[in-house]
Protein backbone atom coordinates (compact mmCIF):
# COMPACT_ATOMS: atom_id res chain seq x y z
CA UNK A 1 0.00 0.00 0.00
CA UNK A 2 1.36 3.40 -0.97
CA UNK A 3 2.26 5.69 1.90
CA UNK A 4 -0.09 8.64 2.19
CA UNK A 5 1.74 11.94 2.01
CA UNK A 6 1.07 14.61 4.58
CA UNK A 7 0.60 17.83 2.61
CA UNK A 8 -0.77 19.84 5.51
CA UNK A 9 0.51 23.36 6.09
CA UNK A 10 0.69 25.09 9.48
CA UNK A 11 0.03 28.82 9.13
CA UNK A 12 0.26 29.41 12.86
CA UNK A 13 -2.22 30.51 15.52
CA UNK A 14 -4.09 27.23 15.22
CA UNK A 15 -4.74 27.36 11.47
CA UNK A 16 -3.61 24.17 9.75
CA UNK A 17 -4.51 23.57 6.10
CA UNK A 18 -4.92 19.99 4.97
CA UNK A 19 -3.21 20.87 1.70
CA UNK A 20 -1.28 23.84 0.31
CA UNK A 21 -3.85 24.37 -2.47
CA UNK A 22 -5.81 27.57 -1.91
CA UNK A 23 -7.98 29.54 -4.30
CA UNK A 24 -6.64 33.07 -4.66
CA UNK A 25 -8.62 36.12 -3.69
CA UNK A 26 -10.87 37.34 -6.47
CA UNK A 27 -11.06 34.00 -8.29
CA UNK A 28 -13.70 32.36 -6.11
CA UNK A 29 -15.95 35.15 -4.88
CA UNK A 30 -16.99 34.38 -1.32
CA UNK A 31 -17.05 30.65 -1.93
CA UNK A 32 -20.59 30.37 -3.24
CA UNK A 33 -19.94 30.85 -6.96
CA UNK A 34 -18.38 27.51 -7.90
CA UNK A 35 -20.88 24.74 -7.09
CA UNK A 36 -19.00 22.17 -9.18
CA UNK A 37 -15.75 22.58 -7.23
CA UNK A 38 -15.13 20.06 -4.46
CA UNK A 39 -14.31 22.29 -1.51
CA UNK A 40 -12.95 19.34 0.46
CA UNK A 41 -10.01 19.16 -1.97
CA UNK A 42 -8.90 22.65 -1.03
CA UNK A 43 -6.62 23.74 1.76
CA UNK A 44 -8.46 27.03 2.14
CA UNK A 45 -10.63 29.55 0.34
CA UNK A 46 -9.48 33.17 0.19
CA UNK A 47 -12.36 35.55 -0.43
CA UNK A 48 -12.72 38.65 -2.54
CA UNK A 49 -11.29 41.83 -1.09
CA UNK A 50 -13.54 43.13 1.69
CA UNK A 51 -13.75 46.77 2.78
CA UNK A 52 -15.49 48.53 5.69
CA UNK A 53 -18.38 49.63 3.49
CA UNK A 54 -19.91 48.19 0.33
CA UNK A 55 -18.31 49.13 -2.99
CA UNK A 56 -19.74 48.98 -6.48
CA UNK A 57 -16.34 48.68 -8.11
CA UNK A 58 -15.14 50.22 -11.34
CA UNK A 59 -17.28 50.94 -14.36
CA UNK A 60 -17.03 48.54 -17.33
CA UNK A 61 -14.87 47.48 -19.10
CA UNK A 62 -13.27 45.70 -16.12
CA UNK A 63 -11.79 42.54 -17.69
CA UNK A 64 -9.74 42.08 -20.85
CA UNK A 65 -8.09 38.97 -22.26
CA UNK A 66 -4.43 39.21 -23.26
CA UNK A 67 -2.01 36.69 -24.81
CA UNK A 68 -1.52 34.03 -22.11
CA UNK A 69 -3.22 36.14 -19.49
CA UNK A 70 -6.01 38.41 -18.35
CA UNK A 71 -6.23 42.00 -17.17
CA UNK A 72 -8.73 42.97 -14.52
CA UNK A 73 -9.70 46.21 -12.84
CA UNK A 74 -12.73 45.19 -10.80
CA UNK A 75 -12.21 47.89 -8.20
CA UNK A 76 -12.92 45.85 -5.04
CA UNK A 77 -16.62 45.35 -5.63
CA UNK A 78 -17.91 43.82 -2.39
CA UNK A 79 -20.87 44.00 0.03
CA UNK A 80 -18.91 45.40 2.98
CA UNK A 81 -17.64 43.74 6.13
CA UNK A 82 -20.92 43.83 8.09
CA UNK A 83 -22.69 41.82 5.39
CA UNK A 84 -19.79 39.38 5.27
CA UNK A 85 -19.87 38.89 9.04
CA UNK A 86 -23.66 38.60 9.34
CA UNK A 87 -24.56 36.66 6.20
CA UNK A 88 -21.56 34.78 4.84
CA UNK A 89 -19.59 33.83 7.94
CA UNK A 90 -22.38 31.73 9.54
CA UNK A 91 -22.47 29.61 6.39
CA UNK A 92 -18.69 29.27 6.31
CA UNK A 93 -18.77 28.01 9.89
CA UNK A 94 -20.55 24.87 8.66
CA UNK A 95 -18.03 24.17 5.90
CA UNK A 96 -15.16 21.72 6.16
CA UNK A 97 -12.62 24.10 4.64
CA UNK A 98 -11.13 27.21 6.26
CA UNK A 99 -12.16 30.58 4.83
CA UNK A 100 -9.63 33.41 4.90
CA UNK A 101 -11.05 36.88 4.31
CA UNK A 102 -9.05 39.22 2.09
CA UNK A 103 -9.03 42.72 3.59
CA UNK A 104 -8.62 45.91 1.57
CA UNK A 105 -8.96 49.64 2.03
CA UNK A 106 -7.64 53.10 1.27
CA UNK A 107 -6.21 53.86 4.71
CA UNK A 108 -4.84 52.02 7.74
CA UNK A 109 -8.09 52.69 9.61
CA UNK A 110 -10.03 50.79 6.91
CA UNK A 111 -7.96 47.65 7.42
CA UNK A 112 -8.15 47.96 11.19
CA UNK A 113 -11.94 48.35 11.08
CA UNK A 114 -12.41 45.20 8.99
CA UNK A 115 -10.01 43.17 11.11
CA UNK A 116 -11.64 44.29 14.34
CA UNK A 117 -15.12 43.48 13.01
CA UNK A 118 -14.11 39.96 11.96
CA UNK A 119 -12.04 39.06 15.03
CA UNK A 120 -13.73 36.20 16.83
CA UNK A 121 -16.45 35.75 14.18
CA UNK A 122 -17.23 32.06 13.71
CA UNK A 123 -16.47 30.93 10.18
CA UNK A 124 -13.57 33.34 9.65
CA UNK A 125 -10.35 31.32 9.88
CA UNK A 126 -7.88 34.07 9.04
CA UNK A 127 -7.22 37.39 7.33
CA UNK A 128 -5.21 38.28 4.24
CA UNK A 129 -4.16 41.92 3.94
CA UNK A 130 -4.33 43.17 0.37
CA UNK A 131 -1.59 45.79 0.38
CA UNK A 132 -1.08 45.51 -3.36
CA UNK A 133 -4.36 45.95 -5.22
CA UNK A 134 -3.39 47.94 -8.33
CA UNK A 135 -6.81 49.13 -9.47
CA UNK A 136 -8.07 51.56 -6.82
CA UNK A 137 -6.80 55.04 -6.02
CA UNK A 138 -3.59 54.85 -3.97
CA UNK A 139 -3.91 51.07 -3.90
CA UNK A 140 -0.19 50.49 -4.15
CA UNK A 141 0.96 52.83 -1.40
CA UNK A 142 1.30 50.22 1.36
CA UNK A 143 2.87 47.45 -0.69
CA UNK A 144 5.53 49.49 -2.47
CA UNK A 145 7.60 50.34 0.58
CA UNK A 146 8.63 48.22 3.58
CA UNK A 147 7.84 50.95 6.11
CA UNK A 148 4.14 51.56 5.35
CA UNK A 149 3.70 47.82 4.81
CA UNK A 150 5.07 47.14 8.29
CA UNK A 151 3.05 49.98 9.82
CA UNK A 152 -0.17 48.57 8.41
CA UNK A 153 0.66 45.04 9.51
CA UNK A 154 1.45 46.21 13.04
CA UNK A 155 -1.82 48.13 13.27
CA UNK A 156 -3.91 45.15 12.19
CA UNK A 157 -1.96 42.68 14.32
CA UNK A 158 -2.86 44.78 17.37
CA UNK A 159 -6.62 44.30 16.92
CA UNK A 160 -6.97 40.65 15.91
CA UNK A 161 -5.96 37.22 17.14
CA UNK A 162 -6.66 35.67 13.74
CA UNK A 163 -3.86 34.26 11.56
CA UNK A 164 -2.59 37.13 9.44
CA UNK A 165 -1.36 36.77 5.86
CA UNK A 166 -0.03 39.71 3.86
CA UNK A 167 -0.41 39.66 0.08
CA UNK A 168 2.63 41.18 -1.60
CA UNK A 169 2.83 43.13 -4.82
CA UNK A 170 5.43 42.14 -7.43
CA UNK A 171 5.58 45.73 -8.66
CA UNK A 172 8.58 46.55 -6.49
CA UNK A 173 12.36 46.54 -6.79
CA UNK A 174 12.86 44.28 -3.76
CA UNK A 175 9.93 42.07 -2.73
CA UNK A 176 12.05 40.38 -0.07
CA UNK A 177 12.52 43.67 1.79
CA UNK A 178 8.76 44.11 2.02
CA UNK A 179 8.33 40.48 3.04
CA UNK A 180 10.86 40.83 5.84
CA UNK A 181 9.20 44.01 7.05
CA UNK A 182 5.75 42.47 7.40
CA UNK A 183 7.22 39.34 9.00
CA UNK A 184 8.88 41.46 11.67
CA UNK A 185 5.62 43.39 12.11
CA UNK A 186 3.66 40.26 13.02
CA UNK A 187 2.51 38.57 9.81
CA UNK A 188 2.06 34.81 10.10
CA UNK A 189 2.54 34.24 6.36
CA UNK A 190 2.86 36.09 3.07
CA UNK A 191 0.92 35.49 -0.14
CA UNK A 192 2.95 35.74 -3.31
CA UNK A 193 2.05 37.30 -5.58
CA UNK A 194 -0.63 39.77 -6.56
CA UNK A 195 -0.98 40.82 -10.20
CA UNK A 196 1.43 42.85 -12.29
CA UNK A 197 0.24 46.23 -13.49
CA UNK A 198 -0.52 46.10 -17.20
CA UNK A 199 -2.54 47.63 -20.02
CA UNK A 200 -4.25 46.58 -23.24
CA UNK A 201 -5.01 49.00 -26.08
CA UNK A 202 -8.06 49.05 -28.32
CA UNK A 203 -6.24 50.01 -31.53
CA UNK A 204 -9.45 50.69 -33.43
CA UNK A 205 -10.61 53.33 -30.93
CA UNK A 206 -7.09 54.34 -29.86
CA UNK A 207 -7.66 54.01 -26.14
CA UNK A 208 -7.11 51.53 -23.32
CA UNK A 209 -9.49 48.58 -23.20
CA UNK A 210 -10.09 48.89 -19.45
CA UNK A 211 -12.15 51.83 -18.22
CA UNK A 212 -9.44 52.79 -15.72
CA UNK A 213 -6.67 52.40 -18.28
CA UNK A 214 -4.51 49.93 -16.40
CA UNK A 215 -5.28 46.80 -14.42
CA UNK A 216 -3.77 43.70 -12.90
CA UNK A 217 -2.25 41.07 -15.18
CA UNK A 218 -2.67 37.43 -14.15
CA UNK A 219 -2.51 34.05 -15.86
CA UNK A 220 0.15 31.78 -17.38
CA UNK A 221 2.12 34.80 -18.61
CA UNK A 222 3.24 35.69 -15.09
CA UNK A 223 3.67 32.21 -13.57
CA UNK A 224 7.48 32.09 -13.98
CA UNK A 225 7.72 35.53 -12.40
CA UNK A 226 5.49 34.46 -9.53
CA UNK A 227 7.52 31.31 -8.92
CA UNK A 228 10.69 33.36 -8.77
CA UNK A 229 9.14 35.64 -6.16
CA UNK A 230 8.05 32.63 -4.10
CA UNK A 231 11.56 31.20 -4.35
CA UNK A 232 13.10 34.48 -3.19
CA UNK A 233 10.72 34.87 -0.26
CA UNK A 234 10.90 31.26 0.90
CA UNK A 235 14.66 31.51 1.13
CA UNK A 236 14.63 34.77 3.07
CA UNK A 237 11.69 34.52 5.48
CA UNK A 238 11.06 32.15 8.37
CA UNK A 239 7.25 32.24 8.15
Amino acid sequence: MAEQLDLSVDLGRGLRLRSPVMVASGTFGYGFDAPLVDRTALGAIVTKGTTPRAREGNAPTRIAETPSGMLNAIGLQNPGVDHVARVYAPMWAAWDVPVIVNVAGDAVDDYVAVARRLDGVAGVAGLELNISCPNIANGLQFGLDPRPAAHLTTAVRAVTRLPLLVKLTPNVTDIVAVGRAVEEAGADAVSAINTYVGMAIDVRHRRPVLSRGSGGLSGPAIKPLALHAVWQLSGALSI
